[in-house]
């Protein structure tokens, strides 16, 4: 991608990131002496009427509302070409998601960081918005300044799937990151409120507290130090229904200050300091997105023991490559009808290990019959873009009589390849997902034989 060497009055000067919507550029107001990031709709979306409006829904968003947990609107234009941008305060200590590839966050440090997260929330609730998109990479950080260099603020970033209460019934575009998505924003016509967020913020708190990173396992498992009137709190955040979760992030939020007063943990709100978080790496590695993870306990159904170079779980059984072993369970997330969850596995010479060690070659496996009855194998992938790295054309396979839509990414950092593949079950309604990460100098046989040896119960 070539970098333009000017969006309106600003100089361009890097590439901060690419999303499916949007490209994101750091800018150099020379006026003002100061750096900007600007939001530049992605050009391939540049017809669309409805993305579109919900980009600059989003800008006028943040510009109503204005407020100092929020990520702030400077400005907004045109492109040349037609394209809208918007020019925003730009977060130069990076996002939650760089913190979290840069290691463990300490337990009292990242329950004050959650109830920051709360307090930002609750400001678009108590405006009558919903995020829909709570990730980590929507957590940014502000440094205070040259005054205080110690201490910066937690910003709420990308509401482009944010929408007024008023209209958030009845939209008919599935929008949310899995693993963080609250169930029902799977259901086109269920009604998506602030209990969807609440949900959000349940995940997150156990990608921050987890014991097995990166925590999108159904179950509470959570590190050792983490009071269980916590893990409880936490439960109920990320309830299945939502009549059974808190109303809205203040709730949640008072919850948690409520709980970890009576253990002595603070979550009160205020600014971060810097000192107490593990060094940000410079270019910290991307962690492939998993659609969900698993854990099983040794030696039972779903553990890491490999049997005759075969692993079953439930209606899937993989050929394991030499040196691998297994771990599954359930495909966080995606539940059936029977409101159970869809089986998965993960497979890696350290498979507990995989998700969260960039250098660890694996894969993830999931079948599911509820993401069948609404996609297709190549538009279930299409949901499945990763912003950092550059698509290869998708191409098809038909090992042992399967037909795979099979798309290769490269990335510049973290993982240098994600690959992403999907199939229909040859013989039951259900949508088999497999994503990989091959081992360093593998080609393409290497993804063949591994899919060739996905079998379907």
């Amino acid at each position: 991608m070539t970098a333009p060497l000017r969006i309106g009055p600003y100089a361009i000067e890097r590439l901060l990131g690419v999303g499916s919507f949007a490209t994101v550029w750091l800018g150099y107001d020379r006026a003002l002496d100061a750096h900007v990031a600007i939001k530049v709709l992605a050009e391939n979306w540049s017809h669309d009427l409805r993305v579109r409006e919900r980009f600059r829904d989003e800008a006028r968003l943040l510009r109503r509302l204005e407020h100092e947990r929020l990520i702030r609107v400077h400005a907004v234009g045109e492109l040349p070409d037609g394209r809208p941008y918007a020019v925003l305060a730009w977060a130069d200590g990076g996002s939650l998601r760089d913190r979290l590839a840069a290691g463990e966050i300490p337990t009292p440090t990242a329950l004050r960081l959650l109830g920051e997260i709360c307090a930002g929330v609750a400001v678009l609730h108590r405006h009558g918005v919903v995020h829909r998109d709570l990730t980590p990479g929507n957590i940014l950080f502000h440094s205070a300044g040259p005054d205080d260099p110690d201490t910066e603020k937690v910003l709420i970033a990308d509401l482009g799937l944010a929408k007024a209460l008023a209209a958030a019934s009845g939209l008919t575009a599935r929008a949310g990151t899995p693993g963080y998505m609250a169930p029902e924003q799977d259901n086109p016509g269920a009604v998506i409120d602030t209990r969807a967020d609440v949900y959000g913020l349940g995940r997150l708190g156990i990608r921050l507290l987890g014991a097995d990173p990166p925590g999108y396992a159904p179950e509470i498992r959570l590190r050792a130090d983490v009071p269980p009137a916590v893990a409880a709190v936490l439960a109920q955040a990320t309830a299945h229904h939502p009549a059974d979760r808190y109303p809205d992030a203040a709730a949640l939020h008072t919850a948690l200050t409520r709980v970890s007063d009576q253990v002595g943990l603070a979550v009160a709100t205020g600014p971060v300091r810097r000192r107490y978080w593990l060094l940000r790496v410079a270019g910290a590695a991307v962690v492939a997105v998993l659609v969900g993870a698993v854990g099983a306990e040794p030696g039972g159904v779903g553990s890491a023991r490999p049997v005759g170079g075969t692993y079953t779980t439930g209606p899937l059984t993989v050929v394991l490559p030499p040196g691998w072993s297994a771990t599954g369970a359930t495909w966080a997330g995606q539940y059936g009808a029977d409101g159970q969850p869809e089986p998965a596995l993960v497979m890696s010479p350290q498979p507990r290990r995989w998700a969260a060690d960039p250098r660890l070659p694996g894969a993830f496996v999931g079948l599911s019959a509820t993401t069948a009855a609404r996609a297709t194998p190549a538009g279930f992938l299409a949901e499945r873009t990763h912003g950092d790295c550059a698509p290869a054309p998708s191409r098809l396979i038909r090992p042992a009589g399967v037909e795979w839509t099979v798309v290769a990414y490269r990335c510049d950092r973290g993982r240098p390849q994600i690959i992403e593949s999907a199939a229909t079950h040859p013989g039951r309604p259900a949508l088999v997902y497999v994503q990989i990460s091959p081992p360093a100098g593998s080609g393409p046989d290497f993804v063949d034989t591994l899919l060739a040896g996905v079998r379907l119960g």
